[in-house]
């Protein structure tokens, strides 16, 4: 069978690793790996440039570093939010994940990151922002 190629639909496993080798992601503790287009934008670019040119069976360590993955973590995108604005029965904790609604009345999820009686402090960064990324990719099927 040819390599993967741009508009094959593809079937990988793979496990994501940070830095100091903590697992984020991996395909590995569900029921069936990841399928998706390749070369349509379906996941992060250097995911998509690893796969390309793999054949069935074959496996590759790819690094992406944050810049081409999840884009650095911005500050401006640390908001204070009045406290009063959210319902007195939430329970909040810093490190929690919540949606909240943008000004476009699109549901976003954030992360809490301190709590005062005042005021929340939330990051709209993605979780993985800022981070380098590794992943671990075999080729199971060009489907």
């Amino acid at each position: 069978m040819p390599p993967a190629k741009s508009g094959d639909k593809v079937k990988v496993h793979y496990t994501g690793t940070l830095e100091d080798g903590s697992v984020f992601d991996s395909s590995r503790n569900r029921d069936e790996p990841l399928e998706f287009e390749l070369g349509v934008g379906a996941v992060l670019a250097g995911f998509d440039q690893a796969v390309q040119g793999l054949e069935v069976g074959d496996s590759k360590t790819t690094n992406i570093p944050a810049e081409q993955a999840y884009g650095l973590h911005r500050d401006d995108m640390v908001v204070q939010v009045d406290r009063k604005k959210v319902p007195p029965d939430m329970e909040l904790n810093p490190g929690d994940r919540i949606s909240v609604n943008a000004p476009s009345g699109k549901r976003v999820p954030v992360t809490v990151i301190e709590i005062t009686e005042q005021e929340l402090k939330l990051d709209l960064n993605h979780p993985l922002a800022g981070k380098d990324l590794t992943f671990d990719i075999e080729l199971v099927e060009i489907v």
